[in-house]
């Protein structure tokens, strides 16, 4: 039984999502550990109210865009216009603003991408992930397990960093690993389709 959910957790898939990571100190690190540890949510934390309110109009326009798009898309109009009001307004920036949409290499148990700036292994890591095209948002601490300068020539150029999920809650591992599955789907049916 565990094999198996760790063969699971550990599917992987390269795909286009939003994400921000910034490094968090081992006390903010221990201090979250041990809310979770005593059932507090990870989202009970300052400031990410804003960003899971944003998000959360996203994925239901998402959906409404599947049965009545002219409604979806007046309605992405007034959340944009609503959303530069407030940002006005508070003159802050968020989490949300910090986003980039970008290619990662993604499963239950971590993920892998490319920045610009080198991370120290073992260094700790907040992450804000947004899946594409549901905008199911998943907050996560981790830990860095690997920083690999990319080749001169590459597509790319920067540091590969990988990390490892260390602080997760249950359900946004499963709805990173539905991510996946659905993915892998979606990518096996359209080689079908190619080589038909």
């Amino acid at each position: 039984m565990a094999d198996s959910l760790n063969r699971r957790q550990s599917v992987r898939i390269t795909d286009r999502l939003l994400l921000t990571s910034k490094p968090v100190s081992q006390e903010k690190y221990e201090a979250v550990v041990k809310d979770f540890a005593n059932g507090i949510s990870l989202y009970n934390q300052e400031g990410l109210a804003d960003i899971q309110m944003v998000i959360g109009a996203q994925g239901a326009l998402a959906k409404l865009s599947e049965k009545d798009e002219p409604l979806a898309d007046f309605l992405r109009h007034l959340d944009n216009k609503l959303n530069m009001i407030l940002k006005m307004v508070k003159a802050e920036k968020t989490s949300y603003d910090d986003l980039e949409m970008m290619k990662a290499n993604l499963s239950g148990n971590g993920i892998a991408f490319i920045s610009t700036e080198a991370v120290a292994v073992d260094a700790l890591l907040e992450l804000h992930l947004v899946l594409l095209p549901s905008y199911a948002y998943v907050y996560s601490l981790g830990k860095v397990v690997t920083c690999e300068s990319l080749p001169e020539g590459a597509e790319e150029q920067g540091y590969r960093i990988a990390v490892e999920f260390t602080v997760l809650m249950e359900e946004d591992r499963e709805k990173l690993i539905q991510h996946c599955f659905k993915q892998q789907s979606l990518a096996l049916r359209n080689r079908r389709l190619n080589n038909s």
